[in-house]
């Protein structure tokens, strides 16, 4: 087992990546920062940002909502709003989607292991100073989960 060091980042610190989803990520802890337990990032995520249904085949992820609200949907249930304080998981294989209904949102995404960091970092690019947010680019991601297997985009919105 690989030996890793103790990670600790205050508020706002961790490398920001504009996820070409469209939002701003910051890494909190990196898979090789836990050898490959976990992956963490703060979403900060626009307004009206939705994502398609997908899946993660080799990974769990889970929601914490720390800031406005989102509309999950999870296949086989109810379409769920999930607001500040509330947390959602969903196991590896899952289909799910959500879309942000607030004016803006924050989450914190959790993905164990963290074997889809390379997913993200092919669908993001760094945050450069003063730049604003690109536009949603859904070729790259299309491109990053194939390229990765990490994700596998299954169709469209399903809201």
């Amino acid at each position: 087992m690989k030996t890793v060091e103790a990670t600790v980042r205050a508020d706002g610190e961790g490398d920001q990546r504009w996820f070409c989803g469209g939002g701003r990520h910051t890494w909190k802890a990196t898979a090789e920062e836990t050898g490959g337990a976990f992956l963490i990032f703060e979403d900060d995520l626009d307004a009206g940002k939705v994502t398609p249904l997908h899946r993660h085949p080799d990974a769990d992820e889970t929601f914490y909502m720390l800031e406005g609200e989102i509309l999950l949907h999870v296949a086989g249930a109810e379409n769920r709003p999930l607001q500040a304080g509330d947390i959602a998981i969903v196991p590896r294989g899952i289909p799910h989607a959500f879309m942000v209904t607030s004016g803006r949102a924050r989450m914190l995404c959790l993905q164990t292991p963290g074997s889809g960091e390379a997913f993200y970092r092919e669908a993001s690019e760094p945050v450069a100073a003063g730049q604003s947010a690109p536009p949603v680019d859904f070729d790259r991601v299309r491109a990053a989960a194939a390229s990765t297997g990490a994700i596998e985009l299954l169709g469209p919105p399903p809201f």
